[in-house]
């Protein structure tokens, strides 16, 4: 019904105005709207219907789950109605703030404490927020920032584990780009290896693995050279993809190309470090492989309705080795068809449902690891020594903050995607970190349903997988509930007892794998195994080197409150940015509630008032007298030329709007200015005439071609009986009259003409109606805002001949030459 929110009522309204169907919806609804402080007697006086109906009282906005939230009742009293909106009215909540800030009392009361632990963008200023309400309002609140693990809260609430005395958390996530304090806290640092990668010594593990089964797909999906295609036009990721590159220190951007079907082949614009450079995008998979045979890597986000398609036509490029399809809610069906040509092609599939995957210093995946605030804290812009695999995105992103509080950093990371048929496997993934030289241990994120894990069991015991492991499934709490429980995965469900979390948890333990005992202890165990290595050798530091900086963009710093920058423009009438369009305060739904019509929508574009209902009529009657005043003048003869010559309606428009002038159409603003000036300085008609007369200057709103007092002009009657009957004051419009009089008992056709009328009326009106003080009435007189009337009102009738004239398919007009009196010059002549 509307693209944007608007409420029930409105859109009913619209609906049984505008909208002509069958009886049965003619019928219109009957309402009360009820606020804090309605008048019921007042209400019962204006509806006796409430008390004879059964009722249904809800909020009047079209939102969804008004039911399950308890926000409609329905066969109700007016009593009924009465009791259920006590509780509700005016009771609306913007957010957490807001509801700690009313709720104080009862959260004091019952000694409430608030632990609060956020990551993400800008993560920062939300603690920010929180703690200031904590001080604000006495109640104890606890914040904590990705330095804390994201479940050790639910330790620290129950009393299981101290609350730590954090420092102040950092002011906004710019800390981590504008790096001026030199601190060495800041995470700032980077590498160009990992830490064992570059050593010749390298220690061997304790056991040796047996050699892997061929196999057609690569065991290295990405490398500092890895070179992708996207499909989609996703401008942020690809932009978030290439600022990783940089600050990865790479020698060419990630992305060669996109590929977006709905447009034609052009070139976009991103940012590489400091510089502008674009980036070509194709209209179809073919021209963009053609143009760039070094791409091995697609990362497709196309819809789930076309991403089937778009992966089959991919797959038939040889050239490609690695796909990543985001798109959530592809049918299982056609899942297992793109897994089964991967498998012939030897093709790796990173999804469906998925971020991504990440491999620090090398290459990214679309929006894998967040904003660049995010990949810098989480040191991954350069390699570390510890690979991961999980389903989730969001717990991926978890993954690379422990990782890198707890280790020397992520080597690789993957996300396989929350789908029963995963494109690829963890399985899979496990075996290429095994078989890859600088992943030294390995971190699996598993959750209830399906049985996979259990593979890496088996790999573990026939000697296929011997570097350490730490695996951990989610979904423990499952085997509280009495019923079966289906995560937010489609694939998080157990179908038997093999499948739940704590049974592969045992097994996985049983079989070497390091397991935690809850998630939370999971950075615990990560980071023990790492220092053993570390004891042990088998990882070495490698130093640090700062990476080099990324400016930060604009939109971003002005969010954070980091710059300031003076508006190119200013506007006062109109804002579009909220739920529904606002002209000069008043939204777009009250508009149409109002009924304002044409007129009261210029008002409050043209002078933000809200005018009375006669001059919103008088400006709609101003308008349909200009609208149109016959072929022969000179702006409609311009725009019929135009339409002849084959121009557009555009062209042929301004072509007759060009012509509005003081001579034809212009003179609103002029008779205004120049009545207004006589009236003013109190000179009578006659003495105004008369220095008029003697200056040598026409008199702006005077005089008519065909009219005259003997032949009236009907538009100017009509006008004129109007602002007679329903404007408090004319005085103005008095004055003009008097001149009127004067001017016809020269010459019959010196009438008050359209222009005049309209120019003086409308001073009356702007002078009168209540609604400006004089010294803004005389500025918009002086702006030339009575002009826009007749422009306006004559733009209707110049499109009418537009279209009156290609409806009648007339041909190009050239003018006759017997009308036209050629004259030679005069000593030519002779």
């Amino acid at each position: 019904m509307s693209a944007k929110a608007i409420s029930e009522q409105t859109g009913k309204e619209l609906l049984y105005k505008f909208i002509c169907t069958t009886s049965a919806i003619q019928n219109r609804f009957k309402y009360a709207r009820v606020t804090p402080d309605t008048d019921w007697a007042r209400l019962l006086q204006d509806h006796p219907w409430l008390l004879s109906q059964n009722l249904v009282v809800k909020p009047d906005q079209l939102i969804k789950r008004r039911g399950k939230l308890g926000l409609v009742g329905v066969n109700l009293t007016l009593d009924g109605v009465k009791s259920w909106l006590k509780p509700r009215l005016g009771q609306e909540a913007t957010g957490i703030v807001r509801a700690i800030r009313d709720y104080q009392g009862p959260l004091k009361e019952h000694e409430v404490t608030i632990f609060v632990r956020r990551g993400g963008p800008n993560y920062q200023e939300g603690l920010r927020v929180m703690g200031e309400v904590g001080k604000t309002t006495g109640i104890p609140i606890h914040v904590f920032g990705t330095e804390t693990h994201m479940t050790a809260i639910v330790g620290m609430a129950l009393g299981h584990r101290p609350i730590p005395n954090q420092p102040p958390t950092a002011a906004h996530t710019a800390n981590f780009l504008l790096n001026a304090s030199g601190s060495t806290s800041t995470p700032a640092p980077s590498r160009t290896a990992s830490f064992s990668e570059s050593r010749a010594d390298e220690v061997a593990p304790a056991k040796k693995a047996k050699p892997a089964m061929p196999q057609g797909k690569s065991t290295t999906l990405f490398s500092r050279h890895t070179k992708a295609i996207v499909w989609g036009m996703q401008t942020r990721a690809v932009q978030g993809m290439l600022d990783f590159d940089y600050v990865c220190s790479r020698d060419e951007p990630s992305v060669a190309a996109m590929v977006y079907p709905f447009t034609g082949d052009h070139k976009q614009k991103f940012y590489w470090g400091h510089k502008e450079i674009l980036i070509p995008v194709f209209k179809n998979m073919a021209d963009a492989m053609r143009k760039h045979p070094e791409v091995d890597v697609l990362i497709n986000f196309a819809s789930l309705r076309s991403a089937y398609d778009s992966t089959m036509e991919t797959m038939n490029y040889a050239q490609i080795r690695t796909i990543a399809i985001i798109a959530e809610g592809i049918p299982e069906a056609l899942t297992r068809k793109l897994i089964k040509k991967a498998d012939q092609k030897g093709v790796t599939i990173i999804g469906p449902a998925t971020v991504g995957g990440i491999k620090p210093g090398c290459f990214k995946i679309g929006n894998t690891g967040g904003m660049l605030d995010n990949i810098l804290a989480s040191k991954l812009y350069r390699p570390g020594s510890v690979a991961y695999v999980s389903r989730s995105g969001g717990m991926s992103n978890e993954l690379n903050n422990i990782i890198s509080r707890t280790t020397d950093g992520v080597y690789e990371g993957v996300a396989i995607g929350g789908d029963r048929y995963p494109g690829s496997t963890f399985m899979d993934h496990v075996l290429r970190y095994q078989d890859t030289p600088g992943v030294k241990m390995i971190v699996v994120l598993g959750e209830i349903g399906g049985t996979e894990e259990y593979k890496i069991c088996r790999g573990i015991k026939e000697g296929r997988l011997t570097k350490p492991i730490v695996c951990w499934c989610i979904g423990t709490c499952a085997t509280m509930f009495s019923s079966e429980v289906q995560f937010g995965h489609a694939g998080a469900c157990a179908n038997q007892a093999s499948e739940t979390a704590v049974a592969k948890n045992q097994a996985l333990k049983e079989a070497g794998v390091f397991v935690p005992r809850s998630f939370d202890e999971l950075g615990e165990i990560i980071q023990s195994v790492y220092e053993d290595l570390v004891a042990s050798g088998v990882i070495v530091p490698a130093q640090e080197v700062p990476p080099p900086t990324v400016p930060m963009d604009y939109s971003w710093a002005r969010e954070l409150g980091l710059i300031r920058k003076p508006a190119s423009f200013m506007t006062s009438i109109c804002d579009e940015r909220g739920q529904e369009l606002i002209y000069a305060g008043m939204p777009i739904t009250e508009v149409f509630k109002e009924e304002m019509g044409i007129g009261g929508v210029l008002g409050l574009l043209w002078f933000q008032k809200r005018l009375p209902k006669y001059s919103c009529q008088f400006i709609e009657m101003c308008l349909m007298v200009t609208a149109d005043h016959g072929p022969a003048v000179s702006g409609a003869h311009n725009t019929i030329i135009c339409a002849r010559a084959g121009k557009d309606l555009v062209s042929s428009l301004t072509s007759g709007l060009l012509t509005i002038g003081d001579r034809f159409g212009g003179a609103l603003d002029a008779a205004a200015k120049m009545f207004s000036k006589a009236f003013d300085s109190g000179i009578i008609p006659m003495e105004f005439v008369n220095k008029m007369k003697k200056e040598g200057k026409l008199i702006m709103g005077i005089g008519h071609r065909v009219k005259s007092i003997n032949n009236p002009d009907m538009r100017v009657q009509i006008l004129k009986d109007y602002v007679r009957q329903h404007f408090p004051a004319t005085p103005l419009l008095d004055y003009a009259l008097e001149v009127e009089k004067i001017t016809t008992s020269k010459k019959p056709n010196l009438i008050l003409n359209v222009d005049g009328l309209i120019g003086v009326a409308f001073v009356d009106m702007l002078r009168n109606c209540g609604s400006f003080t004089r010294e803004e009435a005389d500025e918009y007189i002086d702006i030339g805002a009575l002009n826009g009337i007749f422009v306006l009102g004559r733009s209707m009738g110049f499109i009418g001949h537009y279209l009156d004239q290609k409806r009648l398919k007339q041909g190009l007009y050239r003018h006759p030459w017997d009308d036209i009196s050629y004259v030679l010059p005069e000593h030519m002549s002779m």
